[in-house]
């Protein structure tokens, strides 16, 4: 307690909710109007500093400005000047509600339909306050800054928001000093470096419902790459375990960027139904991709007749003629001739029957890559047939992804020659390609996206050549 029971002449001291240095919390009453309020007092003692002073006034302001059910009101703002202690003390609404770190320590677990209730309500949260102009940025988003009700029916209880004192305005983050702030194992990396964007409270968020599924804070988890191993901990569904490591990747070029587009990954991964994405499709592609968070799809459809087949087919049809005819002869001739014969021309009978498979192939057959959460397959379909490619693998040997672009070669001679665009994926030591001189023929667009949207789906980076 402090040695001053009643604050500013009207709030009366009830009791220390928490301290840390120069900062302590307290809950008070309010002797106007008897109600309950909750005080943050910053003192100018030894552990003072400038920058203390700078957020908490920031604190004030945000608050100040703030205007929802789910975070503290803003009530009252005033100097501190006693003989015993001197700083500033900022009042804001009391909630009678513990946090998520209370619920936890003493013993309660969150079923996965009440953490996708937290995760909505609290999105909703940040949807608000990163629509505001400029953007609040929280910054300090974590289990014992977001308070919960009492259960009421089927929902898990109100959510709230605490604790702007690390709060940052975009304008704030764009000039001047960085303040870096936050809690080690709730900081996204940009956050260490004192940039924060509104995707850094999305990694906040991810991280503190990965501490709820797991009972473990997040910088005790192990790690891989630098993300978050929490998967083997737990036993949820593939959707939200993958909603929860796209909220909580390293780069921020692959995590989810804002509040609204969480929410939207969030109610998807709650559909079994695959979504088919056509966005950034190249114009005139007949390549059908569907994902969903279980399985990624990716078909690729016959190509049709092509100009070039008007020389290909006929040479393929003398080609194979001349070779039966062959085979013919060697098959009446006398023994042992006819033997020789018909085996020197099996290695013809390969070639002729792989032209009529490309010729077929590109009429009539299609492709299927087929991804889930097990393994990746590649299969032709044809006339209703299925042939592997390759034997299925495990997705986990899959270690790169290599796009090499569309480029010209120069021979000894100075002549130029093109080298059509491919896309390669290596599972192991195997490599599987698209595009190319392979036998599927796609244009440069197309496997550009395919490479991005693997990319993406995949968490691997895009190796380019």
């Amino acid at each position: 307690m402090i040695p001053e029971q009643i604050l500013g002449g009207r709030y009366e001291i009830q009791q220390q909710l928490g301290k840390k240095a120069g900062r302590r919390t307290f809950v008070a009453r309010d002797l106007n109007t008897q109600e309950l309020v909750i005080i943050k007092l910053l003192s100018f003692n030894s552990d003072f500093e400038w920058d203390d002073l700078k957020l908490f006034e920031r604190e004030a302001e945000t608050l100040k400005s703030l205007s929802h059910p789910a975070i503290p009101r803003y009530l009252d703002y005033f100097e501190v000047n006693s003989p015993t202690i001197k700083g500033f003390a900022l009042v804001q609404t009391y909630i009678p509600s513990q946090t998520l770190e209370q619920y936890l320590q003493s013993g309660r677990s969150f079923t996965e339909v009440e953490v996708k209730q937290i995760a909505t309500a609290v999105l909703n949260i940040l949807i608000y306050l990163h629509g505001l102009n400029p953007p609040v940025i929280h910054r300090d988003l974590k289990p014992s800054n977001i308070l919960l009700g009492d259960r009421s029916g089927n929902s898990v209880g109100q959510v709230y928001l605490v604790d702007f004192g690390s709060v940052q305005t975009v304008l704030t983050a764009e000039g001047g000093t960085r303040t870096v702030v936050g809690t080690y194992g709730y900081m996204p990396p940009e956050q260490f470096g004192g940039r924060t964007v509104p995707a850094s409270d999305l990694y906040g968020l991810g991280a503190t419902l990965i501490y709820l599924v797991t009972g473990t804070h997040p910088a005790d988890l192990p790690q891989k790459d630098l993300r978050i191993q929490f998967d083997s901990a737990v036993n949820l569904s593939s959707g939200l375990t993958r909603w929860l490591q796209w909220m909580t990747e390293q780069s921020l070029d692959r995590r989810l960027s804002n509040a609204n587009a969480a929410l939207q990954a969030l109610e998807n991964s709650q559909q079994p139904s695959a979504i088919n994405l056509t966005n950034n499709q190249p114009a005139g592609s007949k390549i059908q991709l569907t994902k969903n968070w279980d399985a990624l799809d990716i078909s690729i459809p016959p190509r049709g007749f092509r100009a070039s087949m008007l020389f290909t087919v006929p040479w393929a049809i003398a080609w194979n003629s001349f070779i039966l005819l062959w085979t013919i002869a060697g098959l009446i001739a006398p023994f042992p001739t006819n033997v020789s014969l018909v085996l020197f021309s099996l290695p013809f009978w390969s070639i002729g029957l792989v032209m009529i498979w490309h010729l077929v192939f590109d009429l009539f057959g299609s492709l299927q890559l087929r991804i889930d959460n097990e393994q990746i397959s590649f299969n032709y379909n044809l006339f209703g047939w299925t042939f592997h490619r390759s034997q299925p693998s495990s997705r986990e040997n899959i270690r790169k992804l290599v796009y090499i672009h569309q480029h010209f070669t120069t021979d000894s001679e100075g002549g130029s020659t093109i080298v059509l665009a491919q896309l390669d994926i290596w599972i192991g030591w195997k490599k599987y390609s698209l595009g190319g001189n392979t036998a599927i023929v796609l244009s440069e667009a197309e496997l550009a996206w395919l490479a991005h949207e693997l990319s993406d789906w995949l968490n691997i980076p895009l190796t380019h050549y």
